[in-house]
């Protein structure tokens, strides 16, 4: 078993990794077109590292297909529903409290009174959060970040990149990203208690119960995308301007992308951005 102190040591090298390689990235750059029509596009896309984003997700998606998809379907098959639930509900409610801080970062007093009041009654009357008693009184949730925050504040998107494991990204929401692994309240506790262990464990647990709620999902996305790397960058975006602007959006349209919610038992549509690519 790996010990706490090799543990610390496993995880600043992997920080210092993940910047590493997202650095290196930059030298994976894709010229520009001359042709006018087609440096828009090239503009439009935000992605001039494609070399180097295509050659890690097609690493992510290795792992994958190895790791997450295999754990994800037998989490799905071998807990009935209602567990899933409770999990996923106990995990989103050890989240609040970095939400609150982000709801109180961009002067969301309004949501921020939400975010506190489910934490509250979920994590008392929820049983620490594993029934969502918050959504049954009609209180419901919303999640919130530092890359977000980040946002509001003006800070740009910068190019998209996508970071190993992890995925599509941009240098904003990576910020982002590290910020939470160093203010989440858990992630705190667990460092001054010597049992960082448990940040992998629920790191590790959050990746599965994400990918079994989208198992149907993300598999109908590969299977009519024209490009499967184009579809999920074209997700990507449009999801996060859509949670930026707290599902205000652009349009009268729902914005694509994956979502937390546990899936029907139906099969559900592929989003069109993806059929279009």
């Amino acid at each position: 078993m790996i010990k706490t102190s090799q543990f610390r040591v496993l995880t600043k090298l992997g920080l210092a990794a993940l910047l590493a390689i997202s650095a290196a990235g930059l030298s994976g750059c894709a010229s520009a077109p001359k042709d006018p029509a087609a440096k828009a596009e090239f503009e439009k896309d935000n992605d001039p590292i494609e070399p180097f984003n295509r050659a890690m997700f097609a690493f992510n998606k290795q792992m994958d297909g190895m790791f997450l998809r295999p754990a994800a379907v037998i989490y799905k098959e071998a807990l009935p529903g209602v567990m899933q639930d409770g999990i996923h509900n106990f995990l989103s409610n050890l989240r609040s409290p970095v939400v609150l801080a982000n709801d109180l970062l961009q002067g969301e007093m309004d949501r921020a009174g939400t975010t506190a009041g489910r934490f509250a009654i979920n994590t008392t009357v929820g049983v620490l959060g594993v029934w969502d008693a918050a959504a049954h009184m009609g209180i419901e949730g919303h999640s919130e970040d530092f890359g977000q925050t980040f946002a509001v504040w003006g800070a740009g998107e910068g190019f998209y990149i996508v970071l190993p494991f992890l995925g599509p990204s941009n240098p904003r929401d990576a910020l982002g990203l590290l910020t939470e692994w160093y203010v989440d309240p858990f992630n705190i506790i667990a460092r001054n208690e010597d049992v960082e262990e448990l940040i992998l464990i629920r790191s590790l647990v959050t990746g599965v119960n994400f990918r079994a709620r989208n198992l149907e999902t993300i598999d109908e996305v590969e299977r009519t995308s024209l490009d499967y790397y184009v579809a999920i960058r074209s997700l990507y975006r449009q999801r996060r301007l859509d949670e930026i602007s707290n599902g205000k959006g652009t349009s009268d349209q729902p914005a694509p992308g994956i979502s937390y919610e546990r899936e029907k038992q139906e099969k559900p549509k592929a989003p069109s951005s993806a059929r279009a690519q």
